[in-house]
């Protein structure tokens, strides 16, 4: 059978499709025959082509990994000699490398103990004095161990002893190539026992990476993985040696006459290394080394006669996509920001800046621009609340350098603050919107890659202006509609269409003037399907969500039914992911406007999403054998078909499934947005659409909940984020029709989904999806209140694992022991992070009987005021009073209440009145505001403080200048009022209070002071009538209001019907001095009444 399987396998190799298809036949039948694996055995020792020898140890590979039980005994024993033999005499390295993956698929089911000859020969080849035997003998102990790494821990000692002396041998790249390779597969399986060895290994192990270098920059590059390998699975190993890895790194990042993809591995191994133990970076004061390494990269100019990628014409303008060593030196600055407290980066990093800012050289002017820009999302808060002035003047000026690559860095760098230093940097808006505005009306001219930059500035700036758009929108809405009429290009086309989005997110209505002929052109756009129109497309999909959402109810929902048919027409006929994506989230914004639109397609629109999260389309497992086979993963034990399959496994020349046998995964990004905004959108479209969802309910949240474990953050997070939505749209159905099967519905969902969040803030890694799943519960807890807590064990978890972020213990906050020296200091994200779980505690409180809450919120309250001492961040000290007032707002709503708050009144005053005397109005704000609910929930027992607090309130009016605090302090002396009539002196309050009226910033807050004068008029009329005047004119900034709830318009207008009763000459007299048409406005509002 051997020649004949010999013929076959040769036949297979032929150009001819015809022989071809009769090997395969052949092929087939051959299978079908038990003595196919002695034969396949012999070919591969034995043939002399080596072509024909690699494919029959793969023939095997595949047989083995799928059929290994139904080897007989015999065959198998005498396989383990043949392919240990075989591989000994090979010389091509392609064949050595298929016979060690199929040794890599044996030993998985052969224990390496059921295989002492395997062992026999890994331990003579690596120990061999020949070089050769050794390379040999590491590449097949690589490929065994990678795809088996746990088998082998018995050996890993004796194995870590085998690497540090071949991490000697450094005239042997090879070795050393395949020793790294193998130590990072075994490192994440590491324990204790091994800790002290492999700390003992990395000086050599840096060395050796220096000699790889010189002898292959690919293989060092790929060899380097091993840092990110240790720092993930076990950073204590590291940091020892941390300096050590620190230089070395930097070296090659910094060292020119290297590829750039090695300088690149060097320099995101730093970032990691930022990402995982800033702490320990700062401690081991190696943030200076770092800075003054990468400067230097970040500012380099590039060779004559060439432009930095970003720079050039065909940039796509985001600057996401340049994997090169200056946007990897930008990153580990950006990485700084978002994990290290910004006073302490600052310190180090503003004297280079400001360096860079001054040079003559444009490109350190970049530089210095491109790091002001990557600085505003990590460091926020620092630059709005201490340099943003000086930080947009140096920007602005920028915009009018000499040099057009400052232009652009200066251009992105404003589309960073806009998007980050909100609210502030809208205020700037008369300095910077005529700036923006002059680049636009030379768009015909410029570049497109540098109009392309003014346009992300534009329309970030833009996005966030809301009301104060105004006066710019005609200029803004002509020159956007003209591009969209007038220019050739598709590109400008598509930058006005989202610059469109942008402005409709701040106009909203003001833009219904303009919509019929912004939506005639993105019809236009999106019933063509020329290929070259689909990004056009994309963003017109993107600029229609939005519309949706800003655009007034009744002036969108006639198009609504339009809307999905367009996005279904163009999925039908165009394979695009991006496109695909964008009609989700147009669905989603259309349930947001009118969900029956979608009832009749739900199928449809849900079945293209449920196979969107299925799909593994774009993502690519990388192979390390040149030719690649397929497997087709059937488990089903049809003999008959099972020989065939392994054939067509065998032809079918596409990637190799199994992870083990992969060097790793890639994920196009456009298929990764996909998945999230799929999740996103069904999350929403769930929510919007209700009871007509229940249907694709289960099957939708079974897909998602798969996603949980998605390689890629962005997908995990909205996965997680669906989940809640689900949970909330159970809810929303079973409040509209409360049966007992939609009841227990939605409590087996919070029973499934509920316990995964909670495991999954404790072990995850990204803070960004820890946040997500905070958010989110947050979100279940204000929706599903007291049901999330039908399960017992579940106010006790929930109130543990706040307690956990609030102690920096969970997997992704890096508590790496060394808090005690600086606890006020910390990355402002990782604050965020403990806000978001902060705000889960007045949920608790509201959602629960007090007493059964108190014992955890014992527990909860010493974290959150150690948050308020002077010491503390603004940012901080504001999240701490503003949740305890949180806290005592829900507890004014809870059984058994206004005990626990009066139990815990003596420990929060002091917290809440040093609060009022703060040095920022929020905290100020939050703070008074704290006051007041204390005064409603604790109710008569702190009755002995209202002198103090009313002293302290009265010495706060006197100088008090933000509106927002002056607003809260009338809220909170009416809370007073209202909670303990008797305790306050009413003539002399009530008169200051009402000189204060209209409230001008916080409206919400004009339900307790209208709530407060209606009791005060039943209570004591004469003080009230007294100060009828004020009181009606503020009629004025009450009726009609949209920011004032009806609620609190129906209160006013009962007070004012009252007057109209019972005092009727002073009201009359009042209302007189109002204007006409406000008059009228009273009069009928009253007659309504």
């Amino acid at each position: 059978m051997t020649e004949e399987l010999e013929q076959i396998l040769s036949q297979l190799t032929q150009p001819d499709n015809a022989v071809i298809q009769q090997a395969t036949a052949q092929l087939k039948q051959a299978f079908k025959d038990p003595a196919i694996i002695p034969a396949l055995c012999a070919v591969m020792s034995g043939s002399q082509n080596p072509q024909i020898r690699q494919s029959a140890a793969v023939m095997l590979r595949l047989r083995v990994k799928k059929h290994w039980k139904k080897i007989s005994p015999n065959d198998r024993e005498s396989l383990k000699a043949v392919v240990l033999q075989a591989f000994m005499q090979e010389t091509v390295h392609t064949v050595q490398h298929s016979l060690s993956q199929l040794c890599a698929v044996m030993v998985k089911h052969e224990t390496p103990d059921r295989w002492p000859a395997l062992l026999q020969l890994l331990n003579q080849s690596t120990k061999s004095s020949n070089p050769h035997d050794r390379q040999i003998g590491l590449l097949l102990l690589n490929k065994v161990m990678e795809s088996n790494p746990e088998p082998f821990k018995p050996h890993y000692c004796q194995l870590l002893q085998l690497f540090s002396t071949v991490l000697q041998d450094h005239n042997n790249p090879t070795a050393l190539y395949y020793c790294i390779l193998t130590l990072t597969a075994i490192t994440a399986y590491t324990g204790s026992e091994e800790m002290n060895q492999m700390r003992s290994i990395i000086p050599s192990l840096i060395v050796a990476l220096k000699h790889l270098i010189k002898a292959d920059q690919a293989q060092a590059s790929e060899a380097m993985e091993v840092f990110n390998e240790l720092m993930e699975s076990e950073v204590s190993i590291i940091v020892p040696h941390i300096a050590d890895m620190v230089r070395f790194c930097l070296e090659v990042g910094s060292d020119t006459a290297l590829t750039d993809s090695l300088r690149v591995k060097a320099l995101s191994c730093i970032a990691f290394l930022i990402k995982l133990k800033s702490k320990t970076v700062l401690k081991q004061k190696l943030l200076n080394p770092i800075l003054q390494a990468i400067f230097p990269v970040l500012t380099a100019a590039p060779p004559p006669g060439e432009e930095d990628p970003e720079d050039e014409e065909d940039d796509s303008g985001d600057g996401t996509d340049n994997d090169n060593p200056k946007h990897c030196a930008a990153q580990i600055i950006d990485t700084m920001a978002l994990h290290m407290p910004p006073e302490k980066l600052f310190q180090q990093l503003m004297p280079l800046t400001q360096a860079c800012l001054a040079s003559e050289n444009p490109y350190q002017r970049k530089g210095g621009i491109m790091c002001l820009a990557v600085l505003a999302e990590g460091c926020a808060d620092h630059i709005r609340t201490k340099m943003l002035s000086s930080v947009l003047q140096t920007v602005c000026q920028s915009l009018s350098d000499s040099n057009q690559v400052v232009r652009s860095a200066s251009l992105f760098a404003l589309g960073q603050f806009s998007e980050h230093l909100q609210p502030e940097v809208s205020k700037y808006c008369a300095e910077l919107m005529p700036l923006l505005l002059g680049y636009l009306s030379s768009l015909n001219q410029a570049k497109v890659g540098h109009v392309t930059k003014a346009f992300y500035a534009l329309e970030n700036f833009m996005e966030n202006l809301g009301a104060d758009i105004e006066p710019y929108l005609p200029t803004l809405m002509d020159t956007m509609l003209s591009a969209l009429n007038s220019t050739e290009s598709l590109k400008i086309k598509e930058l006005a269409v989202s610059a469109i989005g942008a402005i409709a997110n701040a106009a909203k209505e003001l833009l219904v003037p303009y919509f019929p002929p912004v939506i005639e052109s993105l019809k236009g756009f999106l019933t063509t399907t020329t290929e070259e129109m689909r990004s056009l497309q994309t963003q017109s999909l993107d600029t229609l969500s939005v519309l949706a959402r800003t655009i007034s109810k009744d002036v969108f929902s006639p198009l609504a039914a339009e809307c999905v048919r367009l996005g279904l027409n163009l999925t039908d006929t165009i394979d695009d992911p991006d496109l695909r994506r964008c009609t989700y989230s147009l669905y989603s914004a259309v349930s947001t406007v009118s969900p029956d639109a979608l009832t009749p397609h739900l199928t449809d629109i849900t079945t293209v999403m449920l196979l969107a999260l299925k799909s593994n389309e774009g993502i690519t497992a990388h192979l390390e054998e040149d030719k690649t086979f397929v497997l087709l993963d059937d488990d089903d034990d049809d003999d008959e078909n099972e020989e065939a399959k392994d054939t067509d496994a065998f032809l079918e020349d596409e990637t190799e499934t199994d992870v083990h046998d992969v060097a790793g995964f890639s994920v196009e990004n456009a298929y990764i947005d996909e998945k999230e905004d799929a999740c996103d959108a069904l999350g929403e479209i769930a929510f919007n659409t209700g009871a007509v969802f229940q249907p694709f309910l289960e099957y939708s949240f079974q897909q998602v909940y798969e996603m949980r474990d998605f390689p890629h953050e962005d997908v995990r997070r909205a996965a997680f984020g669906a989940m809640g939505q689900f949970c909330r749209a159970q809810h929303k159905v079973w409040k509209e029709n409360p049966n007992e099967a939609n009841h227990q519905a939605l409590l087996k969902l919070l029973d499934v989904v509920l316990p995964c969040f909670l495991e999954t803030v404790r072990t995850e890694h990204e803070r960004q999806v820890v946040m997500g799943i905070l958010e989110t519960m947050n979100n279940v807890m204000k929706s599903c209140k007291e049901e999330v807590f039908k399960n017992p064990a579940r106010l006790k978890e929930i109130s543990y694992v706040i307690r956990d972020v609030l102690k920096k213990k969970t997997a992704c906050q890096d508590g790496g022991g060394d808090e005690a020296d600086d606890e006020d200091q910390q990355a402002e994200y990782d604050a965020m992070l403990q806000e978001f779980a902060g705000e889960g505690i007045p949920l608790l409180a509201s959602s629960v009987p007090a007493d059964s809450f108190a014992p955890f919120l014992n527990d909860l309250l010493p974290l959150l005021m150690s948050k308020a001492k002077s010491t503390c961040t603004v940012a901080d000290r504001s999240f701490s009073v503003g949740t305890i007032g949180e806290i005592l707002q829900a507890l004014v709503g809870v059984s058994g209440g206004r005990g626990v708050a009066g139990r815990l009144s003596n420990r929060l005053l002091p917290v809440l009145v040093a609060g009022v005397r703060d040095s920022d109005a929020e905290v100020r704000n939050n703070s008074v505001y704290g006051l007041g609910c204390l005064a409603q929930a604790a109710g008569p027992i702190i009755v002995s403080d209202y002198p103090m607090m009313l002293s302290v309130f009265s010495n706060l009016l006197t100088k008090e200048s933000d509106l927002r605090v002056i607003d809260n302090l009338c809220a909170a002396l009416c809370r007073m009022i209202m909670s303990n009539v008797e305790a306050v002196p009413l003539e002399q309050v009530v008169p200051a209070l009402v000189t204060r009226l209209p409230l001008k910033e916080d409206l919400e807050e004009n339900k307790t002071v209208f709530s407060c004068l209606a009791m005060l008029y039943s209570h004591s009329p004469a003080l009230i009538v007294k100060l009828m005047k004020p009181i009606v004119t503020t009629s004025t900034h009450i009726l009609g209001n949209k920011d004032v709830d009806k609620e609190t318009q129906n209160i006013f207008t009962v007070l004012m019907k009252e007057f109209a009763q019972h005092h009727s000459a002073d009201f009359q007299a009042a209302v007189t001095s109002l204007p006409g048409e406000q008059q009228a406005t009273l009069s009928a509002a009253i007659a309504a009444s």
